[in-house]
C-alpha cells in the first residue's frame, strides 16, 4: 500500500451512511406473493391469512429475508443519487469517504463476504420500513488469498414507522428513538489489491460449511447431488435450512437429484471481477425436475444462455476439498 489511511478510517467507524431513509412502499401483499413465488416457498403464511392466525402471527406476513427488499430505492433512485452528488465532495456520506479512502489505498476491488439478518418480529401489510445505516467495523490491514485489504461491515437497522414519521431527513434520526426496530443486517465486504505475482486463476473461495448445509458438499465430493427433504411432509428445500418451512419439522433426510431441469431465471456476471473465475459469468437458478431450485454456473455461452433451456448436471472437481455442480444444455432432451 502506498498510502495509509488508517487513522482517518478509524475516525468512520460509528458514524451514519446518510440519513435514514423510508420505504417507498407500504409491505403489501403482492410483493409478497412475487418474492415467495421466485423463492419457489409455498409458507401459506405468506398468502392466506387464515393460515397466518392460526400459526399466531395475526394474519399474512411477510418472508423475514424480505427485509432489506422494502427498504431499496431500485436502480432509478440510485441513479438519482449518483447524478445529483456528481464530483461534489461535500455530499459524500461516512460510506463514500470510506471507499475512496480505501481507493486511495489501492484497494480498489471488491467482493462481498457475508451477510447476516437478525429479525425482531414478521413484517405485515401495511406497514413501513425505515431503514438506518453506520459503519460498524473497518479493520486493519490484512492479508488475504485475493490479496492484501481491508474488512468493513456496515449495520443497518430497520424500523417499523407510522405516517408521522418527518419527511425532512434530519428529522429522522431523533423519530427512530421513539420507533420499533424489526430487524437489523450486516453487510460484510472486503476491498482487496489483487496481487500482482498472483497466479492467473487462484482456487475458488470454499463456501462457508454449517451443520445445516455440510451433508450437500460432503455429498458432491462423493459425485452426489443431494437435496434436502422433510420427512414429516416430504417437501424438497434447497438452499438448506434447520426446519421446514412449509410444517416447521425439524426432522429430514435427503434424495439423490438426477441434475435434470430447466433454467428458471439468470444473470450474466460482468463486474467487480474476481480472479478465481472467467468472465462474463453466467449464473442460473436451475428448477430441477424433482421440485426444488438451485444457483449454479452454466456452461452456456452467455449470448445464447435462455430462460426455460433444458439443462443437465454434472459434478465438477475444482480443487481436493470443492466440487460444485454445473449446468450444461441437455442435448438429448
Amino acid at each position: 500500500m502506498s498510502v495509509d489511511h488508517s487513522e482517518a478510517l478509524a475516525a468512520l467507524v460509528g458514524m451514519s451512511t446518510g440519513f435514514p431513509t423510508v420505504a417507498l412502499d407500504l409491505v403489501n401483499e403482492p410483493m409478497i406473493r412475487h418474492w415467495a413465488e421466485a423463492m419457489g416457498d409455498t409458507n401459506p403464511v405468506y398468502f392466506d391469512a387464515v393460515a397466518g392466525v392460526t400459526a399466531g402471527l395475526g394474519g399474512i406476513v411477510a418472508p423475514p429475508t424480505m427485509l432489506q427488499a422494502w427498504s431499496m430505492v431500485g436502480l432509478t433512485g440510485t441513479l438519482k443519487r449518483e447524478s445529483s452528488r456528481g464530483e461534489k465532495k461535500d455530499l459524500e456520506n461516512a460510506n463514500d469517504t470510506m471507499m475512496r479512502l480505501l481507493d486511495e489505498e489501492g484497494l480498489t476491488s471488491v467482493v462481498a463476504t457475508n451477510c447476516e439478518q437478525e429479525y425482531d418480529r414478521p413484517l405485515r401489510p401495511g406497514e413501513r420500513i425505515a431503514m438506518r445505516a453506520t459503519i460498524e467495523t473497518i479493520s486493519d490491514v490484512k492479508k488475504t488469498g485475493l490479496g492484501v485489504g481491508r474488512f468493513t461491515t456496515s449495520l443497518s437497522e430497520f424500523f417499523s414507522v407510522d405516517e408521522s414519521f418527518p419527511s425532512d431527513p434530519s428529522l429522522r434520526d431523533a423519530a427512530l428513538a421513539k420507533a420499533e426496530r424489526v430487524g437489523t443486517m450486516r453487510f460484510r465486504i472486503l476491498k482487496f489489491a489483487p496481487q500482482a505475482s498472483a497466479p492467473a486463476k487462484p482456487p475458488r473461495p470454499k463456501p462457508a460449511l454449517t451443520q445445516d448445509n455440510a451433508f450437500f458438499f460432503e455429498g458432491l465430493n462423493e459425485g452426489k447431488l443431494l437435496i434436502q427433504r422433510c420427512t414429516a411432509c416430504a417437501t424438497l428445500r434447497h438452499p438448506p435450512l434447520p426446519a421446514c418451512g412449509k410444517c416447521e419439522s425439524l426432522e429430514w433426510d435427503t434424495i439423490e437429484s438426477k441434475g435434470s431441469g430447466e433454467i428458471y431465471s439468470f444473470v450474466v456476471v460482468h463486474y467487480p471481477q474476481v480472479p478465481s473465475f472467467d468472465y462474463p459469468l453466467p449464473i442460473a437458478l436451475v428448477a430441477l425436475d424433482e421440485g426444488t431450485r438451485i444457483v449454479a454456473n452454466v456452461s452456456i455461452d452467455p449470448e445464447h444462455i435462455a430462460i426455460g433451456q433444458r439443462v443437465i448436471a454434472r459434478i465438477e472437481t475444482f480443487d481436493n476439498d470443492l466440487s460444485l455442480p454445473v449446468f450444461d444444455l441437455d442435448t438429448g432432451a
